[in-house]
């Protein structure tokens, strides 16, 4: 799957989980940038995104997380490795 489809998904995932339409994402993008995406939606944003694409992250693989672009690379690298 194309990164770039990566992230039309995980930008409808947080448009369902944070319940905002009007959410755009990139790569850039950061929790900083997104007012209602605290801690309990980073919890919601993570199971959703892993039951969206099948996979399982590590909480390593969570901590190193910088911005979304570093989120949908693991799951590019999750969906590579199947």
């Amino acid at each position: 799957m194309e990164k770039e489809q990566i992230m039309q998904q995980v930008n409808a995932i947080f448009i369902d989980v944070l319940e905002n339409p009007d959410i755009h994402i990139d790569a850039n993008t950061k929790a900083d940038d997104v007012a209602e995406w605290d801690s309990l939606h980073h919890i919601q944003l993570v199971v959703a995104i892993e039951k969206h694409f099948k996979v399982k992250f590590t909480t390593r693989e969570i901590l190193n997380w910088r911005n979304v672009g570093d989120l949908c690379s693991s799951v590019s690298a999750k969906l590579s490795a199947k």
